[in-house]
């Protein structure tokens, strides 16, 4: 007998459906111990397909599974062809699912050290992970490095799920060693909550109900473990912390013109009208007027849900800043030591510039240093110059500004962040704030009263920086010398930095390799930028090969202070010149990382001056140079 519904049935179901627990968790472990197939049989088992769903696994598993006759249930999670052709997963795959008690969104990680970061991405946003291991092979490189992963990101309960133990007969004792020497490695780790489950993903054991086939298991099947686990979610606690991501300002069509609400997602605590707040990282003061949510003013909102306040008083408040309780608030810094998981193709050189993307605030950030990488399989803590793709190390930031932040153990959402490149705007790295150093706390700019506008005025001259790039035996040298002899001869004040006199002295310490080049220009940089505060011309000659270093050093600088010029030589004749014989070692193998031989140069894209050496001689070249800076004042 088929029965009718009313609208008060659906109603009420809806009503339940809405206030369910969500719980998110991932799926994760080597490659082939059988994530995708728990995944799809847990779905299958708990009645969770749809009739079209069913068949169209039916269709795939004949055509691309590989349990012979029988349902491949890998298949509901591999949707990409190169993931079926290849029988492994590649990217993240999301499932949404639910219980007559709680929500669930799983995501299936990839096994494969090479998808490394995609484990992370999934794992960033999981309250819970399952890791699995293959019983005839126990704990593996990948195993380590994924439940490194997952404490590093802030994990606290995770689920062995030993499977395959069809393929072990069903043995205790192999269970047992697997369970024994994952528990000590998440003690290790500091994981507090771990359950271990003996289970068959492709036969079904322990996966919706305990199983027959291990009667010596006493403990939940890993479904009932789900749909019961109490996850501990800081973020409730504590004061309130809302990071803007819209200001809301009328329209002409809105009866009150002088509203403005600061909308945004909750990221912890509880918030009601009346109460103090501080806007940060300005630290300014005022009250909450009201709380609106999406059906209109409520009295209260808490972690997890989208609101927008309105201030009692008309204060500056922008997209990125963070309104928390008045007298409970974050910190507000722009040092930190950090971990980060690096996802770039190149490599990870302290230095170089990168945007920094927390919560809703994007600012300008350098790795001012590589304290060290992680061996993630072993938590070793091993020296290094940088980081390659998905290595994780331990590093000091600096930002161009300010911003409130939280520990990331205490509040993801004001603890994590992304790096990305600012040449084409990829997320080269993940990472987790671990605390503000304080020692940058108590740095101020001191102020001087003879500012650099008065030293010019003095001295006669706009100061510039002139930044001659190029090849070893290009000319550059040749050229700033000209210049500086021509400036002096008109009365300008002027000094040349050359590359290789500054490495007697100033960067003596630093070698050729990529990272010692970064701080070898970071630090000329910084030289340069001083002598024009002095009101002084500077003639820059460095081969500097790197595009992000001479971007770095340009940022420096105000609009139109730094002029870069590309002495545009070719290789050939920079090396038939070879004055000092580089070229020569170089070509030899005595210089490692020779500029142009096993080193890359790269060419300027847009110089406000381009002088190429073979069309003229230096004297001319010189001249127009000198032309330039007069042009520019």
């Amino acid at each position: 007998m088929t029965r009718v519904y009313d609208d008060t049935d659906i109603a009420a179901a809806l009503r339940r459906h809405e206030h369910k627990d969500l719980l998110r968790f991932i799926t994760c472990g080597s490659v082939d111990d059988g994530k995708s197939t728990l995944i799809g049989r847990l779905l299958h088992d708990s009645k969770r397909l749809f009739e079209d769903q069913l068949a169209a696994l039916a269709a795939d598993s004949r055509r691309h599974g590989t349990q012979g006759e029988n349902i491949d249930y890998a298949l509901l999670l591999d949707g990409l062809a190169a993931e079926r052709e290849q029988g492994i997963t590649i990217d993240v795959a999301y499932r949404f699912f639910d219980t007559e008690r709680r929500k669930f969104i799983v995501a299936d990680c990839p096994g494969h050290e090479q998808y490394t970061r995609n484990m992370a991405t999934g794992a960033s946003t999981a309250d819970l992970a399952v890791v699995l291991v293959d019983a005839r092979k126990g704990l593996l490189p990948q195993t380590r490095r994924h439940t490194y992963i997952a404490s590093l990101l802030g994990l606290r309960h995770v689920v062995l799920a030993v499977n395959k133990m069809d393929l072990v007969g069903y043995d205790f004792a192999v269970f047992e060693t697997i369970a024994n020497e994952y528990a000590a490695l998440a003690s290790s780790l500091g994981i507090p909550h771990v359950q271990c489950i003996p289970l068959s993903a492709l036969q079904g054991d322990n996966l919706i109900e305990r199983s027959q086939a291990m009667p010596w298991y006493d403990g939940p099947a890993l479904l009932e473990y789900l749909d019961t686990v109490q996850v501990d979610r800081v973020e409730a606690e504590g004061g309130f912390r809302l990071p803007v991501q819209w200001v809301q300002r009328p329209d002409r069509r809105d009866a009150d013109r002088d509203f403005r609400g600061y909308a945004g997602t909750l990221v912890a605590g509880r918030v009601a009208p009346g109460g103090a707040v501080v806007v940060l990282p300005a630290g300014r003061r005022s009250r909450v007027a009201r709380v609106l949510g999406p059906e209109g003013a409520r009295e209260s909102a808490v972690a997890g849900q989208a609101i927008m306040l309105v201030l009692e008083d008309e204060i500056d408040v922008s997209r990125g800043d963070v309104i928390a309780a008045g007298d409970d608030a974050p910190e507000v810094s722009d040092q930190f030591a950090a971990h980060v998981l690096w996802m770039g193709e190149g490599q990870l050189l302290p230095g170089r510039p990168y945007w920094l993307k927390l919560g809703t605030r994007t600012v300008g950030a350098t790795v001012s240093a590589l304290k060290h990488k992680v061996d993630v399989d072993t938590q070793a803590s091993l020296a290094a110059t940088h980081l390659d793709l998905n290595e994780v190390g331990y590093v000091n930031l600096s930002l161009d500004q300010a911003i409130a932040f939280e520990p990331y153990a205490k509040n993801r959402a004001l603890g994590g962040f992304i790096l990305i490149d600012r040449i084409d705007n990829t997320t080269v790295a993940a990472g987790t704030l671990d605390f503000a150093l304080r020692r940058a706390g108590n740095l101020h700019w001191q102020h001087i009263d003879v500012d650099r506008a008065t030293r010019a005025r003095s001295l006669g001259q706009a100061p510039r920086c002139v930044w001659f790039t190029g090849l070893s035996g290009s000319g550059k040298s040749t050229i700033a010398n000209l210049v500086d002899r021509r400036l002096q001869a008109m009365g300008l004040h002027a000094f040349v930095l050359d590359g290789d006199n500054v490495r007697h002295g100033l960067n003596r310490d630093l070698g050729f390799t990529d990272e010692d080049r970064v701080e070898n220009l970071r630090r000329v940089g910084e030289v340069a930028r001083l002598m024009t505060d002095a009101g002084l011309i500077v003639l820059v000659s460095f081969i500097s090969p790197f595009r992000a270093e001479r971007r770095t050093a340009r940022a420096l600088f105000g609009e139109g202070e730094f002029l870069e010029v590309f002495v545009d030589t070719p290789m050939a004749v920079a090396e038939a010149r070879d004055v000092k014989g580089l070229y020569a070692k170089a070509r030899r193998g005595d210089l490692p990382n020779f500029t142009g031989i096993d080193s890359p140069y790269e060419a300027p894209e847009a110089a406000e001056l381009v002088l190429d050496t073979t069309s003229a001689p230096a004297e001319e070249l010189a001249e127009r140079v000198v032309a330039m800076l007069l042009g520019r004042g």
